[in-house]
């Protein structure tokens, strides 16, 4: 089994419906978009997972669906620094996925001449540290409130991984492709 990750395309927006609609716990990582149309969600693919400069979203793609994102934002070469994130759907999570392509993300951006990666996790998302663990990222600190989601607010474990770390093993082959 391997993993393909991708720059999204329009054409991924009804894989990123049934994500959505799949996966209640998402909703903070779109922000508050009604993904149950179709038009709204070409338009967050185009708009909110795209590749440039300096954001990169790449599609976990799984037998050619899109079932996840990994992506690095932020990104910023005077200090050679960006903000990395993940997410999958509920059928794609305890398969290895988040941590490979997460991996695979992090040895394209210190091979593009990063040298601090960094994410932050809600304390109460123990997959989410689990997946930055077994990255290669070491915890920080807690962020007290960091992140409001509605009306509630949550604190946030931060975490670091530098081009110096050793490099983690992960066993599950990924096929990167840079947009």
């Amino acid at each position: 089994m391997s993993i393909v990750l991708r720059p999204w395309v329009s054409q991924d927006a009804s894989a990123l419906m049934a994500v959505a609609q799949s996966a209640p716990d998402l909703a903070p990582q779109f922000g508050g978009a009604d993904l149950s149309i179709l038009a709204a969600a070409e338009a967050f693919v185009e708009q909110s997972l795209r590749f440039g400069e300096h954001v990169k979203n790449w599609a976990v793609v799984e037998d050619g669906v899109a079932v996840g994102n990994v992506g690095a934002s932020g990104i910023e070469f005077r200090h050679e620094t960006a903000w990395m994130y993940y997410w999958l759907s509920p059928d794609a999570r305890g398969k290895g996925y988040a941590t490979a392509a997460l991996v695979a993300v992090c040895d394209w951006a210190f091979e593009s001449g990063l040298y601090r990666l960094e994410l932050g996790h809600r304390v109460n998302n123990p997959a989410s540290c689990r997946v930055a663990t077994a990255a290669g990222f070491r915890a920080e600190g807690i962020e007290r409130e960091k992140l409001r989601y509605g009306t509630d607010r949550y604190d946030v474990e931060t975490h670091a991984r530098l081009a110096t770390d050793p490099a983690p093993t992960v066993g599950l082959p990924v096929m990167l492709v840079s947009g």
